[in-house]
């Protein structure tokens, strides 16, 4: 069940992807409303995307996985440049709600679970002899709060070395179980992706 191939598709939406993803960036930049905050929460795009490019010839991803990764980062550069507590959409969701809590954050925290729970599925079952089952499943969703959790730690150091100037990338919004929600979410959003994808994944990984 190792060294799977992923079924190929079109390499002009395969660039399509890389290019919307490396506009969404560079647009981000460009007057983020805390320049800080914009550099810690777009990082992770910033890094990965080269990366997936260098290794593609090597390590295709399946299309579901690319595009989830190419959502994830739209997510991130967004709240990014506006910080997640100002972003216009989630304060247009507040609004519409009738809340005084910007949840942009919430979805950006579910994402954190949705997307790399498929992450990890791919990589696991094209590393490594898992089948699709019980025990993958598990290990997924541990892959993902695993992350979640290295994420608040990511949040606890920059409290520690920024001080008031981290408030923004905390995002906390005076919420004293914000940390709990976030994992809460990561988790949830491993699971729903799970069972939502996992079909369309193995026949994208042409399993059987």
């Amino acid at each position: 069940m190792t060294n799977l191939s992923p079924q190929a598709w079109p390499l002009t939406e395969r660039r399509a992807l890389v290019l919307a993803v490396l506009a969404a960036l560079v647009i981000s930049g460009i007057g983020p409303v805390d320049r800080l905050t914009w550099m810690m929460e777009v990082i992770w795009v910033a890094v990965a995307l080269p990366l997936v490019v260098l290794i593609w010839s090597r390590f295709p991803l399946t299309r579901l996985l690319a595009w989830l990764l190419a959502v994830h980062a739209l997510i991130l550069v967004y709240g990014g440049h506006y910080t997640y507590a100002e972003t216009p959409l989630g304060l247009w969701v507040s609004d519409l709600l009738g809340v005084t809590r910007n949840h942009y954050d919430r979805l950006g925290h579910f994402a954190q679970g949705f997307i790399p729970a498929i992450l990890a599925r791919e990589l696991l079952l094209r590393k490594t002899p898992l089948r699709p089952g019980g025990w993958l499943f598990y290990l997924c969703v541990a892959a993902a709060l695993s992350f979640s959790a290295f994420f608040e730690l990511l949040e606890w150091w920059a409290a520690l070395i920024w001080g008031g100037d981290a408030d923004a990338f905390l995002a906390t919004q005076g919420d004293v179980w914000d940390t709990q929600w976030d994992m809460f979410l990561a988790l949830c959003g491993s699971i729903v992706s799970q069972l939502l994808w996992s079909r369309l994944h193995n026949r994208q990984l042409q399993i059987s």
